[in-house]
């Protein structure tokens, strides 16, 4: 088994990227459409930016849209407990579609990634379980982070593709994406090439990454990258931000903040998702206990507000 790609597998890679569907070519990030002219970002409240509140997952489908986002992302650990305590997911399905609201994510943590074959193979009966949980409530996708694998030994790229192969393999049967997400303090897939290698490596149509700002600077991928893909490669993207205080190597999920109140290249980021994905879904995912006050409707139209707001910024004459 390969343990690392080498030079010569990555350029390969490189050459086939825009064959494969993610990378952009500078021609179609030339004519991308105007914010003006263009569906637009749609704006998704991701559950964990709540989590403090301790509130109910129907409570907290009402604050999105009473807040006014288009979608939500909530973690699947929630939809379990719910379904576990006499709630039907289908008719969640028809409150979130009556209240105007998509799914366009899901959080879940199974490890189909790790070495252990058992463990393994326990992951992927957890992600066949979650992956159905989303799909009953209308979901489109499923986060596939590095769970179980952040510590320890480096696991080859070419081998993560294969598992990643095997679990989109299992979200065609349960009509859910699993997107492949990159943590930057795991010790594997931790940056966004490495997550790029891996959704081409796949060579499967609906392979994905799913990328986060805090994560792109805790890594170090850096965030011109991004403009490397493609609308079919990004789809749902993690939206925080990160203060100048503590460095890189202490800060922490708690310290995430809201979009344009910290000093990502915030405008530099959207433009570079708008060229790439016009309609690109903004997941408000943040895990800062000072926004845990007032009241949830109060932090989810703060966040929402900042999320517009840093947008406009973006896109200003």
């Amino acid at each position: 088994m390969q343990t690392k790609p080498s030079r010569r597998d990555f350029l390969a890679a490189g050459g086939t990227l825009a064959g494969a569907g993610v990378c952009g070519s500078m021609l179609d990030v030339a004519s991308a459409a105007s914010p003006e002219s263009s569906p637009g970002f749609r704006y998704c409240l991701n559950f964990a930016t709540l989590q403090g509140y301790k509130s109910g997952l129907v409570e907290m489908v009402e604050v999105a849209a009473q807040a006014g986002y288009h979608a939500i992302e909530p973690w699947v650990s929630g939809l379990h407990a719910y379904a576990d305590h006499a709630g039907s997911l289908p008719d969640l399905r028809r409150r979130i579609a009556d209240l105007g609201l998509t799914v366009e994510s899901a959080i879940a943590f199974p490890q189909w990634i790790v070495d252990d074959p058992r463990q393994r193979a326990i992951g992927m009966e957890q992600a066949k379980r979650d992956m159905d949980a989303v799909a009953r409530i209308g979901g489109k996708h499923i986060a596939a982070p590095p769970a179980g694998a952040n510590n320890g030994a480096e696991i080859g790229l070419l081998e993560i593709a294969h598992r990643y192969r095997a679990l989109l393999e299992l979200g065609d049967q349960m009509g859910v994406v699993p997107e492949l997400e990159f943590w930057g303090n795991s010790a594997n897939v931790r940056q966004l090439a490495q997550a790029a290698f891996v959704a081409v490596e796949v060579d499967h149509p609906k392979a994905c990454v799913l990328a986060d700002v805090f994560h792109l600077y805790k890594g170090q991928s850096g965030f011109l990258g991004l403009r490397l893909l493609s609308s079919q490669a990004v789809q749902v993207v993690h939206m925080n931000d990160y203060p100048a205080s503590p460095p890189r190597e202490t800060i922490t999920d708690r310290d995430r903040v809201y979009p344009g109140d910290g000093v990502a290249p915030m405008k530099q980021i959207l433009r570079d998702l708008h060229r790439i994905n016009p309609s690109t879904v903004l997941s408000l995912e943040l895990f800062n206990p000072a926004y845990w006050r007032g009241n949830p409707l109060e932090t989810a139209r703060t966040g929402l507000s900042k999320m517009q707001q840093a947008v406009r910024s973006a896109f200003a004459a």
